[in-house]
């Protein structure tokens, strides 16, 4: 795909996640970057619309950034069965999906929420955890909403074009889509915690992204580009890992490698694997540390998983639209 301007994006993106994650590191609470690298997400969105429209998809998805997280440490908290967790987040990832497609948000789909609740779900939290989602998830996005501000007005030096041009947003519901994310991330969800009870939820993320989209075509492709780009990547992640780098130098590669993913999402996203899946792993790894073999592994399996029941339910939903438009079936 084209540039299409996304060293702003790039730049944008890294900004929004070093600037929390350098001020916990200063606090001495890194225990609580994930919430931080989650809500900074919100910079993501809205990358070719007008500041107005930017902003307040940005602000949806910050709230749903806060919302699923919530979620997430009310299971953890309660001990929830991982059946009950799965099947949560395999509701988030319906709902979420009907959202960003009825807004029309982009990046489209619930990746990111899937993977947000997903992961604060299987860390052990305590009630005090909900106010650390509050307080540093939602600083996070804060941070990034005013980012997006600060740097439309440096370019626009206009308040009208940052924050009055807001076109009227318009809801247009389609559940066919969401409803296919849905089941495909249950039944990731359930196969991959029969193999792995910590990070079956990487199978869920895997499968949202394979049937995220309406094309057969793309989704098949989409989920070979899943694959490849995450066992590739994780040798990338393997490597830092192993290294036992200091706090600080992960956090390096961890800003460096968020500019370089929204450098080639557009563009190829395959390619652009080999950097998101060191920051995922990363991400999970400074939050919560966990033997790199275990992350590893881990995410290749239930990569593979997820991205083979993917496949397998967008090659049945295309089968079952085939016989819904063909005469006389």
């Amino acid at each position: 795909g084209p540039h299409a301007g996304a060293h702003r994006v790039a730049l944008r993106a890294a900004t929004s996640i070093a600037v929390p994650l350098i001020v916990l590191y200063l606090l001495g609470r890194m225990d609580l970057s994930i919430y931080a690298s989650f809500g900074s997400l919100t910079s993501l969105y809205g990358r070719f619309h007008y500041y107005p429209d930017r902003l307040r998809m940005q602000l949806g998805a910050g709230l749903v950034f806060i919302i699923v997280m919530v979620i997430g440490t009310l299971l953890a908290v309660l001990d929830a069965e991982t059946t009950v967790r799965i099947m949560v987040v395999a509701l988030i990832a319906t709902l979420v999906t009907g959202i960003a497609i009825g807004y029309k948000w982009h990046p489209g789909g619930a990746t990111f929420a899937v993977f947000a609740a997903g992961a604060v779900a299987t860390i052990p939290g305590d009630w005090i955890n909900v106010a650390h989602v509050l307080l540093v998830g939602g600083s996070s996005v804060l941070f990034s909403l005013f980012l997006t501000a600060v740097l439309g007005l440096l370019r626009t030096r206009s308040v009208q074009e940052v924050f009055l041009r807001l076109e009227p947003s318009v809801y247009e519901p389609d559940w066919s889509v969401p409803v296919t994310v849905g089941v495909g991330a249950l039944l990731a969800g359930l196969i991959g915690q029969t193999f792995d009870d910590d990070h079956w939820y990487w199978a869920m993320v895997a499968a949202s992204v394979v049937l995220a989209g309406k094309a057969t075509t793309a989704r098949l492709t989409r989920s070979l580009q899943r694959f490849v780009g995450t066992t590739l990547g994780v040798l990338i992640a393997a490597a830092l890992l192993w290294m036992e780098l200091p706090v600080l130098a992960l956090i390096a590669v961890v800003i460096v490698f968020q500019g370089a993913a929204e450098l080639l999402i557009g563009r190829n996203y395959g390619i652009a694997m080999l950097v998101v899946t060191p920051i995922a792993l990363l991400m999970i790894s400074l939050a919560n540390p966990t033997a790199p073999e275990t992350l590893v592994f881990d995410r290749v399996f239930e990569t593979f998983i997820g991205s083979l029941v993917g496949t397998m339910v967008a090659l049945v939903s295309a089968k079952l639209r085939t016989e819904r438009t063909t005469p006389g079936a």
